[in-house]
């Protein structure tokens, strides 16, 4: 299995549509695609949006993410993973029934510079079963997207819409 990037995952989007077409459509150079396919050059934020927008495709959205920040859930490519949406709903249960249980028994009640060692491991455990959650939940609404023609990006500009109204984003907060 080739490792997902953002460079494989952009020749992915583009399908046989030639390099000089999308870099028409982005405003750049021919040269300049090939160096975002190549991997020369990084995907700048504001072209990176645009092609977020323009495909509206979950699996490039996570990929760029992490690209950018070098954090947050990555695209799961390995041998072992099975991304048939019940497989994906089935382990996203399973993740978060195991989060939600670390989560109850995991005191949070006193200031966290003030744990002990053996409270610490817990809060460790806790976060490490949060992130396995939320790499399955990320990957559990793109693979729904996908399957069912919902828009990825639309999904997420309700939701920080809903926030904003709620209080929870300053207005603008969901661009």
């Amino acid at each position: 299995m080739k490792k997902t990037n953002v460079p494989s995952v952009l020749k992915e989007l583009r399908g046989n549509k030639y390099q000089q077409q999308l870099a028409i459509e982005l405003n750049v150079s021919r040269e300049t695609v090939s160096k975002y396919e190549n991997g020369r050059s990084k995907v700048p934020a504001d072209i990176g949006r645009k092609l977020t927008k323009k495909y509206d495709n979950p699996k490039f959205a996570i990929t760029l993410r992490n690209e950018y920040t070098g954090t947050g859930t990555r695209w799961l490519d390995g041998p072992n993973v099975d991304l048939h949406r019940s497989a994906v709903k089935e382990k996203t249960i399973e993740e978060m029934n195991e989060a939600i249980e670390q989560l109850e028994k995991t005191s949070l009640v006193k200031p966290l510079r003030n744990v002990q060692h053996f409270e610490m491991q817990d809060i460790e455990n806790t976060l490490d079963e949060l992130v396995e959650a939320q790499t399955a939940i990320d990957h559990l609404v793109a693979i729904m997207c996908m399957e069912a023609g919902i828009s990825y990006v639309e999904l997420w500009d309700k939701h920080y819409r809903s926030l904003a109204s709620n209080g929870y984003l300053a207005i603008g907060g969901a661009q």
